[in-house]
């Protein structure tokens, strides 16, 4: 029976949910306990994901308009909005970077420039993922970064013990150098100094492979929490950036665009940064040792000097495996710099931006950041990924189809996009941000604000660590896009009631959502290292227990010093203020 059940749990769990709660609904009349039912079965389907997250997220539209909360038609507008646009042109040109090879000539790049020391091999990896990540999805930077990382790491114990077996034989040989042997000069060695080493040598090979394997699985959790930490620095870095956004716009529609590319940038950014800097001096400390001098090639041995040439051929290697730059990686680069200057140039805040002066309808601009990364998208799939020549043909090509010119394909097709493009996470937006509609036309988000009051007593600076602290533990067993769509309604029925700034609030508990570091089913990118097979569940659990706690307090940190000026949160706005309960 208990084998019937574990196999059958899932069934039962979508049976047994909808049956449990039903009563609610049922005994408790008006929209709002109606639709705290949606949000209940939705929220426990999500956790414990007896149906595929998308699939949950198309309930709204089934229970919605049967329980006469919405009409269908205002529900489903709710799964294409401008920020669902935003997160697939973002994908479009993540994809076409993947496509090309851009990001590893980028990493290897970068790896290349900054050192193959312990200490800068390990602050070099953790920079390059973060930086790619800020752009790419986490899951594919790290499918990518840690092969490479092990690579080197596996060249470098190698070269350590052939150097420690070649000194070993020499000494038995009766030289210190393996190079020369001078047999008639050096005296064999004593009896007592041969056990002695015979004694020693496994001790000393054990002792490296311990050391390696310690230092593998610290650079295994850098690439994976970096990955994490970069995506926070962007509105498009990970999609729960995108969440608080859509709500934003949905709860707040009079919300003056406060978040954008360039605002979120300028807060998150500085906030990535310290993260990651805190994150690597961490990982140091746990995996390599207060050795500073050491492992940043101060001491200036042989062996630490030879340790670093291998590691450098490896990465310079893989550099060279790519060829030269390609046009259509000149091509892809140069559509993603010009997407970020025109992303920050749209509406800088500190000056007019091109959208206000070129695009101007009556007072407004009607260009959003989707509108320009759909427009670079677009041109991914009208550039040639080759210089186009009608004199040029390939040898092949002459034989067969003599008088044939055959065109380049385009940057970009449907069948890679259709292959690489997450079409689950455009509908799981949807549901999240009909579920954000719902509960604001239900009433949901009134009462739930009202009962929330009491925290008006609360100082603030402890409201913001405390919810963040909570968000941070939550996200460890749920999705980051499931905790940030389920708390954020909740939260901005909060600082309605309480007169605080949504954004207080609301956005440090975003980035929160992210900071999924201590169990490898948190976060895709953990369960990639994980199954490496190096890494054991209480590995990642001590180092990443401290890692949650040092992500509250710099975000806390954050939103309490240059998020105050930049986002004005000392004061209860006045979009906030029109659809509010009660006035402030």
């Amino acid at each position: 029976m208990c084998r019937a059940i574990l196999a059958y749990w899932k069934y039962l769990i979508t049976l047994l949910i909808p049956l449990l709660f039903l009563p609610l609904p049922l005994v408790v009349p008006g929209k709002e306990a109606q639709c705290g039912y949606t949000i209940i079965l939705m929220a426990l389907l999500w956790c414990t994901e007896a149906l595929p997250l998308a699939v949950t997220g198309l309930l709204p539209v089934v229970l919605f308009p049967l329980m006469g909360i919405m009409e269908s038609s205002k529900v489903c507008m709710e799964y294409l909005k401008d920020t669902n646009m935003l997160f697939i042109g973002g994908l479009l040109v993540a994809i076409a970077v993947e496509h090309w090879n851009l990001h590893k000539r980028i990493a290897l790049r970068v790896l290349l420039m900054v050192g193959v020391r312990p200490g800068l091999l390990l602050m070099g990896f953790m920079g390059v993922t973060a930086f790619l990540s800020m752009w790419i999805s986490n899951t594919a930077t790290t499918a990518m970064m840690v092969p490479i990382a092990h690579a080197v790491l596996q060249q470098l114990h190698k070269t350590e013990v052939d150097r420690i077996a070649a000194e070993q034989v020499a000494v038995t040989k009766g030289t210190v150098n393996g190079g020369f042997e001078l047999e008639e000069t050096t005296p064999p060695p004593a009896y007592e100094d041969v056990v002695t080493m015979e004694k020693e040598e496994p001790v000393d090979l054990q002792q490296l492979e311990q050391k390696h394997q310690t230092f593998s699985k610290g650079m295994s959790l850098a690439v994976c929490y970096s990955a994490s930490i970069g995506g926070i620095a962007t509105l498009t870095g990970t999609t729960p950036n995108l969440v608080l956004k859509g709500q934003m716009d949905d709860l707040f529609q009079e919300n003056e665009n406060v978040l954008n590319f360039a605002s979120w940038f300028a807060f998150a950014f500085p906030t990535m940064v310290i993260l990651l800097v805190l994150s690597w001096l961490w990982l140091f400390v746990m995996f390599l040792g207060f050795d500073f001098r050491k492992h940043f090639g101060c001491s200036g041995s042989d062996s630490d000097k030879l340790k670093s040439k291998v590691a450098y051929d490896v990465i310079r290697g893989e550099h060279r495996a790519l060829g030269p730059m390609k046009f259509s990686e000149i091509i892809v680069l140069v559509l993603f710099i010009l997407l970020v200057l025109l992303w920050f140039t749209r509406e800088p805040g500190f000056m007019p931006g091109w959208a206000s002066l070129a695009f101007d309808v009556g007072g407004k601009s009607y260009v959003t950041d989707a509108t320009v990364v759909i427009f670079i998208g677009l041109l991914l799939f009208l550039i040639p990924s080759e210089l186009p020549s009608c004199c040029s043909r390939g040898r092949a090509q002459q034989e067969s189809q003599p008088n044939k010119i055959q065109a380049p394909p385009a940057l970009l097709n449907w069948q890679t996009v259709n292959q690489k493009m997450p079409w689950n996470i455009v509908i799981l937006l949807g549901g999240g941000f009909a579920l954000a509609k719902g509960s604001e036309a239900s009433g949901l988000s009134r009462w739930l604000g009202s009962k929330l009051t009491p925290l008006q007593s609360i100082p603030q600076a402890a409201i913001c660590f405390l919810l963040c602290l909570l968000v941070a533990v939550f996200t460890e067993c749920t999705s980051n896009v499931t905790t940030t769509t389920l708390f954020n309604p909740i939260l901005a029925s909060m600082a309605q009631a309480i007169c605080l700034h949504p954004l207080y609030i609301m956005l440090p508990c975003t980035l929160s959502s992210s900071l999924a570091f201590m169990l490898p089913v948190a976060t895709p990118p953990n369960a990639i290292v994980f199954s490496y097979g190096q890494l054991r569940v209480m590995d990642m659990v001590k180092a990443g227990c401290m890692l949650n706690l040092l992500g509250v307090l710099t975000i806390t940190l954050a939103i309490n010093t240059w998020g105050f000026p930049l986002f004005n949160l000392g004061s209860f706005p006045a979009w906030a203020n029109s659809t509010a309960s009660t006035q402030c």
